[in-house]
C-alpha cells in the first residue's frame, strides 16, 4: 500500500507518521499492491481531524474523526475503517484479496456486528423521476425544497448526471462522473 500523509495547518511528527504506517498496516494485507492511502490531519481551534481514504481496485474506504488529539482521531478512524470492512466482508471479499480476508478477521479481536453474513441489502421502495437539466444552484435550491439530504439531477452546463448533498459541516458537495 502506498500512504499519502498531509498536515493541514498543522506540521506532522515522525512519530506520529510511524503510528500511521503501524495502524494502517494491518490493512495491508486485505488491499492490494497498488492500495492507496491517503491520510490528511487538520488543526482548527485545537481541534484535530483526522481523515482516511483507500482508494483500491475501483473502491473507496473512508472515514473521518476528530478531537482534542490527532492520536485519538487516528485510532478512532481505524477502528471505523475496520468496522466497515467487518460490516461489508462478504460483499467485499469479491473486490479485495478474499484469501486475505479470513486471516484478517481470525486476526481481529472484535465484538460480532448485527449484521450477520448472509445477510443482503434489501431495497424497500424503488422511485423512478424524471431527470430535468439544471444548474447546480437549482438543484440545490430543489433539494432543500423537497427536505432531502441529496438530489440527482442533469447538469446543464455538461449535460452529465450529477450528485448535490448536504455535507456535515452544513456546506454542500457535488458528484460529478469521470470518464
Amino acid at each position: 500500500m502506498k500512504y499519502n500523509i498531509v498536515g493541514r495547518k498543522v506540521n506532522l511528527r515522525d512519530n506520529f507518521k510511524e503510528r500511521v504506517y503501524k495502524k494502517l498496516g494491518k490493512f495491508e494485507k486485505i488491499f492490494s499492491e497498488d492500495a492507496e492511502a491517503t491520510v490528511t490531519v487538520t488543526l482548527e481551534k485545537n481541534r484535530q481531524t483526522v481523515e482516511v481514504t483507500i482508494f483500491d481496485n475501483g473502491m473507496m474506504y473512508r472515514a473521518e474523526s476528530t478531537s482534542l488529539e490527532m492520536n485519538d482521531s487516528l485510532d478512532t478512524v481505524v477502528d471505523i475503517l475496520g468496522g466497515q470492512i467487518r460490516k461489508n466482508k462478504t460483499k467485499l471479499s469479491k473486490k479485495i484479496k478474499p484469501e486475505s480476508m479470513d486471516q484478517f478477521f481470525m486476526d481481529e479481536d472484535s465484538e460480532e456486528d448485527a449484521m450477520s453474513e448472509d445477510d443482503d441489502y434489501e431495497v424497500v421502495r424503488k422511485k423512478t423521476f424524471s431527470v430535468k437539466p439544471l444548474s447546480t444552484e437549482e438543484a440545490i435550491l430543489q433539494m432543500n425544497m423537497i427536505g432531502h439530504e441529496f438530489f440527482m439531477f442533469r447538469n446543464a452546463n455538461t449535460n452529465e448526471i450529477n450528485v448535490v448533498y448536504r455535507r456535515k459541516d452544513g456546506k454542500y458537495g457535488l458528484l460529478e462522473p469521470e470518464d
